[in-house]
């Protein structure tokens, strides 16, 4: 096991020095194959196992997400979606934290990036409500803590790549497992969002006239006109989610659907122009490589753990030092949570589901479920220092520190992990619309 204490040692200290994790991860795996066998061949096997991790036909739906992500952006589809979630919401007290949650919520999930959704929706949202009185920190914390919820509820990149590490369990299943999670999350959110933002307001509260009629629509007819106007754009979930349900066509194929009817509403609204197809296709080949690098890297290093034998020593070990299923469910998800805070999503991903998962199905627990409270403890880890993501993205769009944000997040943090709480020790929440629809 000598080899194992190497890796994560060389790991946590290429880290430690700040080199990109994927590098990390691929050079931490290739030092500790050299202590099992000759240079030539742990060199090779590295190489080898880094090329088969992208050898899967469901990851190609990564790129075509991320590129109608990035359509969206750009060709005034999310625009919309924020423009109709603001309509909907504006007499709710605290209602601009409210249509910040639910925004993120409608861009998240079709983008597949809590980083898009925090530069995204904050960029629109977070001057406005400043100007509406909310302090900026407050404003900040409910971003960073909202973006993630886009990766919960479906289309989800992160539940295609945790298909991939647990060995085929169904997209489809787990898209529509993630529903009910994110939604309960959405929820508990805006109204921890809402009260703290009414505490916290510079001046007066929103509830009473927070914005003009006329800027968001909030009467009859001017809710009617956003809503017609983001309907499109909302098409564009219920053909996904409905084409893979239905079994009209596979989670890559959808992907690609997916970018056909952003790029056709894109050229209908005429907000992106055909000038902008560079700079879209290189932002989504950007954000992509980024993702399939560190798909391919942790790859190699899942190969190493499995021929160490890591995965079944630690169900072993977890199973013997606790004999009680909720107190062994609640160590999985200290030591995801922590996890959460110095790895990225994708990486955690692909390590610890060979890991963990063994464990959850001696517990007859689902393996669609494990991947929702799995998925969850990680978005929780992006809003988390030092190394949350989330965090950095949406302190910069706000223009404040993180030591000042993080006081006003550690509500909205507590609330994360309770709800994760309740969506671990209450199974059906998950699993109650796949089994219902036959999945």
């Amino acid at each position: 096991m000598i080899e194992i204490v190497v890796l994560g040692g060389a790991f946590a200290l290429l880290l430690a020095l700040g080199v990109p994790v994927a590098f990390g991860i691929g050079l931490a795996t290739a030092l500790a194959l050299l202590l099992l066998v000759p240079p030539g061949p742990a060199l090779a096997t590295v190489a080898q196992r880094t090329v088969a991790g992208l050898d899967s036909f469901p990851l190609l739906a990564i790129p075509f997400f991320v590129l109608a992500g990035e359509i969206m952006d750009r060709g005034g589809l999310a625009r919309r979606l924020v423009d109709f979630a603001k309509a909907l919401l504006a007499g709710l007290p605290g209602a601009l934290a409210v249509v910040h949650v639910a925004a993120s919520m409608l861009f998240g999930s079709i983008s597949g990036s809590a980083v898009a959704a925090a530069s995204a929706v904050g960029g629109v949202l977070g001057p406005r409500m400043e100007r509406e009185g909310y302090e900026s920190e407050t404003t900040a914390a409910i971003n960073i803590s909202s973006a993630t919820t886009g990766l919960v509820i479906p289309p989800s990149n992160i539940l295609i790549i945790y298909s991939l590490a647990s060995g085929g369990t169904s997209i489809a299943a787990l898209f529509l497992a993630g529903y009910v999670p994110g939604l309960l999350l959405g929820l508990a959110l805006a109204t921890t969002g809402a009260l703290l933002a009414r505490r916290t307001m510079v001046h007066s509260p929103d509830s009473a006239a927070p914005v003009a009629a006329d800027d968001t629509g909030r009467d009859a007819v001017g809710l009617s006109r956003r809503f017609l106007d983001a309907a499109p754009s909302l098409g564009l979930l219920v053909a996904v989610i409905g084409g893979i349900v239905g079994g009209v066509f596979t989670a890559t194929e959808a992907a690609a659907v997916a970018v056909a009817y952003a790029a056709i509403l894109a050229a209908v609204y005429r907000e992106l122009r055909l000038a902008d197809a560079q700079s879209v296709l290189l932002g989504a080949v950007t954000t992509t490589a980024v993702v399939l690098f560190l798909v391919a890297t942790s790859s190699a290093m899942s190969w190493a753990l499995a021929y160490e034998r890591v995965p079944q020593e630690a169900s072993r070990l977890l199973l013997a030092a606790v004999d009680h299923p909720a107190a062994i469910l609640l160590v999985i998800n200290v030591v995801l949570l922590a996890v959460g805070t110095v790895l990225d999503m994708t990486p955690a991903v692909l390590v610890f589901t060979p890991i963990f998962l063994p464990v959850a199905l001696e517990l007859g627990m689902d393996p669609v479920h494990f991947g929702i409270v799995l998925v969850m403890n990680l978005c929780i880890g992006l809003c988390t220092p030092p190394v949350g993501t989330v965090l950095f993205v949406g302190c910069g769009v706000a223009g404040t520190g993180i030591d000042r944000v993080v006081r006003r997040l550690l509500p909205l943090w507590l609330t994360m992990v309770v709800v994760l709480l309740v969506v671990t020790y209450v199974p059906q929440l998950s699993l109650w619309l796949p089994r219902r629809l036959g999945f």
